[in-house]
């Protein structure tokens, strides 16, 4: 999870963007935080969509031979 700092500070150098423009360092600073957020936005989807169980109405298992390969590597590392 990014800390509250961090998501301001994308806020704000979004904002300034489209205000007065940014500085090359902002711009770096810019582009950095925006990765960290989608590293770990997508490390917790994939944690979440693994964790999923599906299950039609006669009770049989119908989770996604994809998503049941991951859960098994992942229990396996």
């Amino acid at each position: 999870m990014l800390s509250k700092e961090k998501l301001a500070r994308i806020g704000e150098l979004s904002r300034k963007s489209k205000t007065s423009g940014l500085s090359i360092e902002e711009a770096k600073e810019q582009s950095s935080l925006r990765k960290e957020y989608l590293e770990t936005f997508r490390s917790t989807m994939r944690d979440t969509i693994e964790s999923v169980k599906i299950i039609d109405p006669e009770g049989n298992d119908v989770t996604p031979v994809k998503v049941q390969e991951a859960k098994k590597g992942k229990f396996l590392n």
